[in-house]
């Protein structure tokens, strides 16, 4: 009798591309620059000073692209950053 610990994957699920999503700030007017700024650098791990600044000037647009990445991570970031009481898009699926 064979006894086996592993896992049969699917071929076809397995290489599935996981979803991803982007995270959105909109202009608003009342979070100021370094209140953003302070929000990236302590909510996004990989996000460095320079980032945060270059990202949050965005007067033209109207709105900053602050994380590109898997699903599961963009709807953490979206709500950590939403309770800071930052103005957010809805998550856009890529």
């Amino acid at each position: 009798m064979f006894n086996s610990l592993g896992t049969v994957l699917d071929p076809k699920k397995s290489k599935a591309k996981y979803p991803e999503a982007r995270v959105i700030f909109l202009d608003d007017n009342f979070n100021i620059f370094q209140h953003l700024a302070n929000c990236l650098l302590t909510i996004i791990p990989s996000m460095s000073d320079q980032r945060a600044w270059k990202l949050i000037k965005f007067d033209k647009e109207g709105s900053a692209e602050l994380f590109r990445g898997n699903l599961e991570q963009a709807e953490l970031y979206h709500e950590q950053l939403f309770s800071k009481g930052l103005t957010m898009a809805p998550i856009e699926k890529t």
